[in-house]
């Protein structure tokens, strides 16, 4: 099945979603979400999780704390069953990914 990009999430996608909001950079202080790092979410009818995303930088030493905590962020969702991280680099991350709440918690005007 080709994935749809830029198709609405569905109810679940944004529970997913919400949850990942949970999620901290422990080197930010600021949630996967509103960094701008979660590319996609897709959930299948058996309740398969596929988070596509990325790190602010390839060498991120927190890749696999983060994955545990994507994980039981996403699994906690009512219907999902499983959880695939999906670590990709292209397109690449920048501060402009992120949303307005993370740059000014950050001091990044603009």
């Amino acid at each position: 099945m080709a994935e749809e990009v830029g198709a609405e999430f569905s109810p679940i996608e944004n529970k997913v979603m919400t949850s990942l909001e949970d999620v901290i950079d422990p080197e930010l202080g600021i949630d996967m979400v509103n960094l701008g790092l979660i590319y996609d979410v897709n959930v299948d009818d058996k309740g398969q999780c596929v988070i596509t995303m990325t790190l602010t930088t390839m060498g991120c030493p927190l890749g696999n704390l983060l994955a545990d905590q994507i994980n039981d962020a996403v699994l906690s969702v009512d219907g999902v069953t499983a959880c695939d991280i999906n670590l990709v680099w292209e397109p690449a991350w920048d501060m402009n990914r992120m949303s307005r709440f993370a740059k000014v918690a950050l001091g990044i005007h603009g």
